[in-house]
């Protein structure tokens, strides 16, 4: 995969958390451009990479620039799982490469995609155990229904309603989806706000950074939490 990417490095010292950006379809890296300003001034110790799709946008003859993660020609509900399928590992390859070349756990990894790269980052999580903490899924959907969860990731979907080319039912289904099996998930849907990388579904995103607390954190809380002993009252004893 062409791993060429658009970086935001911390000033000083290593970063201590690495966020990877993947842009739409018929985009590039550079399309990202705004959320990847508004992580690193969020999380200055960071590392944020805006990556570019491994292959030219084969619908638009003779642009060069424009990037897929995999073909849109002719793709149908039925044929796009396979597709996908066969773009992830080189797609989860990369995320291994970044996150050993950053010394950086998965855990500490978060996956961010708008669009393709929305529907990309998804699927990695779900085909690759322990890849990412967390995953911000902009105007995205998952290329086939979840039967599982991903081991300790937490996905957050953020849709815009007013979103016809990726309707905001798609979000709410995936949620839905993760949710009835256990999933660690969130979902977002804004009004007035179609398929974009609106301002309002990246300050969100912010917000589920900042404020969400993941199942993981909860249960080692809860585990290293001491258990204080008392005496019970009467009521309890049944006196």
């Amino acid at each position: 995969m062409n791993t060429s990417a658009l970086a935001h490095l911390p000033e000083h010292g290593p970063p201590d958390l690495l966020y990877l950006l993947f842009h739409g379809v018929g985009a590039t890296a550079q399309h990202m451009t705004p959320l990847a300003r508004r992580l690193a001034h969020e999380y200055p110790q960071a590392a944020v990479l805006c990556l570019d799709g491994p292959e030219a946008f084969d619908a638009v003859i003779g642009d060069t620039n424009a990037r897929q993660w995999f073909s849109i020609r002719r793709v149908t509900e039925n044929n796009r799982p396979g597709r996908v399928a066969a773009a992830l590992p080189a797609f989860i390859a990369t995320i291994r490469a970044l996150q050993a070349s950053f010394s950086m756990p998965w855990e500490r990894t978060a996956l961010a995609g708008f669009s393709q790269g929305a529907v990309m980052a998804l699927e990695a999580v779900q085909a690759e155990p322990m890849l990412a903490g967390r995953v911000l899924a902009f105007a995205g959907r998952h290329a086939s229904a979840p039967t599982h969860v991903p081991t300790d990731t937490t996905v957050h979907l953020l849709h815009g309603l007013a979103d016809t080319v990726i309707p905001a039912a798609a979000a709410v289904y995936s949620a839905q989806t993760l949710l009835a099996l256990g999933g660690d998930v969130t979902a977002d849907v804004l009004p007035g706000i179609g398929h974009e990388l609106h301002p309002a579904l990246m300050d969100m995103a912010i917000e589920q950074l900042r404020s969400f607390v993941p199942k993981k954190v909860w249960r080692q809380a809860m585990s290293e939490a001491p258990v204080l002993p008392r005496v019970a009252s009467s009521d309890e004893l049944g006196d």
